[in-house]
């Protein structure tokens, strides 16, 4: 029987004390802020993430792993392991995911590390690590794992200031002004393959209602199938709130969806640095065995 190894990428928002804790190879991604490189989670964490965007005409922009990078970690895997189960973040939100596909298929890695595209990211990313450590922990083996990929997923964002939409260049600086005048927040919605537009809301309650409709349309939806036999869980993800603020969401979580179980995380910080802090998050993801 191999042994197989789990390996994936900040994006997941799973933490270095998380993944050596769980026994899950971790790739740190990369940032640069104002021109200087960081690596999440090793030189800079959440809060001073966002202290140093919050701060004006500031430039961020994320930085994808060089394949070098890549073949560090799965090399360091395969010391001790047979096989890599490899899980980054959504090909469709970043060419990260291409560049293992092609890595994976050369010699040197053929048949010994698979990449899982199930385009995903931050919660439901992490959702999708920790269903393939179970697998790989009850003797699975990474063509199984990676042949039980479960696409399913589904991310509603608040965002509550569109400053960093703006500075990104998905919304204009009349647009964010008279968004900030009028207290709108928009929703916006991960659906595996790119961050969309879903409605604008007045305030942060109407907000909230948004994404909880949004929700129960997808769980007694297409997720349904899924939820009769208990196979989806609930996330709630934010970036940069008050434990008071996430606790709030909880609630009314809970309330709205008794009976799931519910992960609670920071938004990863390539979400964040395009929609900057305050937001709050609700998402589901099929659990896989």
């Amino acid at each position: 029987m191999p042994r197989t190894a789990i390996a994936t990428d900040t994006n997941s928002g799973i933490t270095k004390e998380e993944a050596d804790s769980l026994g899950i190879f971790l790739l740190p991604m990369s940032f640069t802020v104002n021109d200087k490189d960081y690596k999440e989670g090793i030189d800079i964490s959440q809060e001073d993430f966002y202290n140093m965007i919050e701060r004006p005409n500031v430039k961020v922009s994320t930085t994808q792993p060089a394949p070098g990078e890549i073949s560090l970690l799965w090399d360091e895997a395969l010391e001790n392991y047979d096989e890599v189960v490899y899980i980054p973040m959504s090909s469709g939100l970043s060419s990260s995911c291409q560049t293992a596909v092609t890595l994976s298929n050369t010699d040197k890695y053929n048949s010994r590390v698979f990449t899982v595209d199930n385009r995903r990211i931050s919660v439901t990313q992490y959702q999708s690590v920790i269903d393939a450590k179970d697998m790989a922990d009850n003797g699975m083996s990474a063509r199984y794992i990676h042949e039980k990929d479960a696409a399913e997923s589904s991310i509603y964002i608040m965002v509550n200031d569109l400053t960093f939409l703006k500075r990104g260049g998905r919304i204009t600086a009349a647009g964010a002004l008279i968004a900030s005048v009028m207290n709108l927040k928009p929703v916006l919605q991960i659906q595996g393959d790119k961050l969309d537009a879903y409605s604008k809301c007045r305030g942060t309650v109407a907000a909230k209602k948004s994404m909880i409709n949004a929700m129960e349309n997808d769980l007694s939806g297409r997720f349904a199938k899924y939820c009769k036999h208990k196979l989806m869980t609930l996330h709630i993800a934010y970036s940069d709130m008050t434990f008071s603020e996430v606790e709030s969401w909880k609630n009314e979580v809970i309330e709205a969806f008794p009976g799931y179980n519910i992960h609670i995380a920071p938004l990863s910080l390539s979400i964040g640095c395009h929609i900057g802090p305050g937001s709050l998050a609700l998402a589901c993801s099929k659990i896989t065995h």
